[in-house]
C-alpha cells in the first residue's frame, strides 16, 4: 500500500494543530517533518519544542527528515520522543553506520536522505541496514519546487538493489511530488510520497491527497 506523507512545512503555523486534524481525517498515512539548520540548507523551520507538541496531537506516525549538519544530536532526543521514522543525509554525517544502529536499537525506522546529484550506490554498503531510504527530488531547502526527473533514475536503480540486498526496504520521495507524478513515482518503486503544497496549497486535502493515492 503507498503512504501519503504530507509535509508539515507547507502547513498554516498559526493553526498547526487544525492543519494537522484536518489532514489526518482527509486520510493521510504519515506526517511528515522537515527539520532545518540554516547550514546544510538555507532555512530555518522547526526543532524539537515543536515537534514534542506535534507527537502529542498526531495520531498518525511522524516522519523525521534532518536536514542538518550534526544530525546525531537529535537521535536519542527525537527516540525518546517515540518518533517512528527518521532520516539523515548521507551527505552530512562520518559516521553513518553507527547512527543507523543507534536508530534501529531504539526501534525507530531507520533512514538516509540523499540529495538528487547523490548516486544511490554509494548506500550499498549499507543498504541491508535501513528501513527505508529518502531520494530527494528536488534541491533540499524550500517548498514548492518542481520536480527533479533524474530522480526516476534513481529510484529504479535503488529497487533493483534492494531486491537482492533488502526487499523490504522502503522507498521514499520527497519534492515536487504531484498528483501528474504520482503513479509514475509509485509503478518505478516508490512507496512513500511526501508532497508539501500539493496537498496544502488546496482547500480540500481529502482530494489531493486521493490524487496521489494510487496503486
Amino acid at each position: 500500500m503507498i503512504k501519503i506523507a504530507p509535509s508539515l512545512l507547507s502547513a498554516d503555523f498559526v493553526n498547526l494543530e487544525k492543519e494537522i486534524e484536518l489532514v489526518q481525517n482527509a486520510g493521510a498515512n504519515i506526517l511528515h517533518l522537515d527539520v532545518m539548520d540554516g547550514h546544510f540548507v538555507p532555512n530555518l523551520t522547526f526543532g524539537l519544542p515543536i515537534i514534542r507538541q506535534i507527537k502529542k496531537i498526531a495520531k498518525i506516525p511522524l516522519d523525521v527528515h534532518l536536514m542538518v549538519t550534526n544530525p546525531e544530536i537529535y537521535l536519542e532526543p527525537l527516540a525518546n520522543l517515540g518518533i517512528e521514522y527518521i532520516s539523515i543525509h548521507q551527505e552530512t554525517v562520518l559516521h553513518l553506520h553507527r547512527q543507523i544502529l543507534l536508530l534501529k536499537e531504539r526501534g525507530v525506522k531507520a533512514g538516509i536522505a540523499l540529495n538528487p546529484a547523490t548516486p544511490v550506490a554509494t548506500i550499498l554498503p549499507i543498504i541491508s541496514e535501513l528501513d527505508f531510504v529518502l531520494l530527494m527530488s528536488v534541491n533540499p531547502g524550500f517548498g514548492g519546487q518542481n520536480f527533479l526527473p533524474l530522480v526516476y533514475n534513481k529510484i529504479q536503480k535503488l529497487r533493483e538493489f534492494t531486491k537482492i540486498q533488502n526487499p523490504s526496504l522502503e522507498i521514499e520521495i520527497d519534492g515536487g511530488v504531484n498528483g501528474e507524478n504520482a503513479k509514475s513515482l509509485v509503478k518505478m518503486g516508490a512507496d512513500i510520497l511526501v508532497a508539501g503544497s500539493f496537498v496544502f496549497g488546496n482547500s480540500d486535502y481529502k482530494k489531493q491527497i486521493q490524487k496521489l493515492n494510487v496503486q
